[in-house]
């Protein structure tokens, strides 16, 4: 996949440029008051050294940028902050996880997004940031808030499709129909992603929380007030992810229970079953013997067999009925 490349600046909120080449970010830059953000999208190594030397992005935080599988975190350095988030969808048909890292530099003066591919779309972002471009005037903290906005509320969403399956597992655990093979796997991967979607909002809780430090001076007063308003969105969705993994312990537990339950009739059908056909081969295995015995060679004797096996047979009958055994 080859890198693409996007470029916006902003002066006095309002969009100044976009789309010129990374080269000049700094021309712009030394403007004042200018904003200016770039976004790489599966970038090499080259592409970010380059930007590097220019904005004196550290070393170490490249480093990660370029490497897959980061965890959700912020990281301070002297001049920016790095921030590494995470964007996760669900294939609908299967409900194995995808997640998209999304990595961001940040100064007060500039934003520089590195995308590992494309299954995070910008557009959202844009248009989040062309509602309240003005706000562009309080540096690129509000380039920030935007982003991390649109990533928040796209986990609402995955909530949402948590909610709707595991409702409908909960009203399919009492059915009498067997969970198919296919619906099992399926449960596996629901559960499975919500695992590895917990693993990451959890510390984007933290991160959040890191640019409110005021100490930290990472955003500006003006825009505090989207950010605790961020910070707000993801403690609901933490607080729904361990809500959601509460219900799918009690689901696991409850199905057991069912599936123990199931078994116990089952088995209680059987026996009782066992123990009225035992009934008749006793009694025909008895006179079966080569031995005198009442009524032998008599029709008395085959009339007092079949009375002491259909008698025998309907107590124990009404007896297991008696206890719902059958």
């Amino acid at each position: 996949m080859s890198t693409a490349v996007r470029t916006r600046a902003y002066l006095d909120g309002a969009v100044l440029a976009e789309g010129f080449p990374v080269t000049a970010v700094s021309d712009y830059l030394d403007q004042p008051h200018v904003v200016v953000w770039v976004d790489f999208c599966a970038p090499v190594e080259a592409d970010l050294r380059e930007l590097a030397q220019e904005l004196g992005l550290h070393e170490l935080a490249v480093e990660d940028a370029l490497s897959p599988h980061q965890r959700p975190k912020l990281d301070h350095y002297d001049t920016h902050l790095f921030l590494s988030s995470h964007v996760m969808r669900l294939d609908p048909d299967s409900g194995v996880p995808e997640a998209s890292e999304v990595d961001a530099f940040v100064n007060s003066r500039w934003l520089v997004t590195v995308r590992k591919d494309d299954g995070f779309s910008l557009e959202p972002v844009l248009q989040r940031w062309d509602r309240s471009a003005q706000l562009t005037v309080h540096g690129a903290g509000f380039l920030l808030y935007g982003l991390l906005d649109v990533i928040i509320d796209s986990y609402f969403e995955l909530i949402s499709q948590f909610d709707d399956y595991y409702d409908t597992v909960s009203e399919a655990l009492f059915s009498d129909t067997p969970l198919k093979p296919s619906g099992q796997r399926m449960w596996f991967e629901m559960r499975r992603s919500l695992v590895r979607f917990h693993r990451l909002v959890v510390p984007m809780r933290e991160a959040i929380s890191g640019l409110m430090r005021r100490e930290h001076h990472a955003v500006d007063e003006a825009v505090y007030p989207y950010f605790q308003d961020v910070y707000d969105h993801v403690l609901r969705v933490t607080e729904s992810t361990d809500a959601l993994r509460d219900l799918v312990s009690t689901i696991v537990e409850t199905n057991l229970s069912l599936r123990d339950y199931r078994q116990n009739q089952v088995m209680k059908m059987v026996t009782s079953w066992a123990a009225i056909i035992a009934v008749p081969t006793l009694i025909t295995g008895f006179y079966g013997m080569n031995v005198p015995f009442p009524g032998n060679g008599r029709p008395f004797g085959v009339v007092m067999a079949v009375g002491l096996i259909v008698v025998l047979s309907v107590a124990l009958y009404l007896v297991f009925r008696r206890r719902e055994w059958l």
